[in-house]
């Protein structure tokens, strides 16, 4: 990937929702929500605490992350459409 996010920010790409549901109707995709979880593609090195040290990040590469339905700044890269969000938008971490 050709995108560093710096300081406490993080890329995210949106994990596809179920098209269909439990019992077999199709969602059509002008109805369905937008999916509220995703994978990490890169994180920033940190945020600077006030007495100027980094603080490390609590999220990998590689980690499913539940986040706001509207959080982030959508950005076009490649074709795909990832998210920037500050670590701060995420609200937790999917353990496998």
């Amino acid at each position: 990937m050709k995108l560093r996010p710096l300081a406490d920010r993080v890329i995210v790409k949106r994990l596809e929702h179920e098209t269909k549901t439990a019992s077999g109707i199709v969602i059509p995709e002008n109805a369905a929500e937008k999916p509220d979880q995703g994978e990490v593609l890169a994180v920033g090195p940190g945020k600077k605490n006030d007495k100027g040290d980094l603080s490390p990040m609590n999220v990998k590469v590689g980690d499913r992350v539940l986040f706001g339905k509207y959080s982030g700044q959508t950005v076009k890269v490649d074709g795909d459409e990832l998210l920037v969000m500050k670590e701060d938008d995420l609200f937790a971490v999917v353990e496998k």
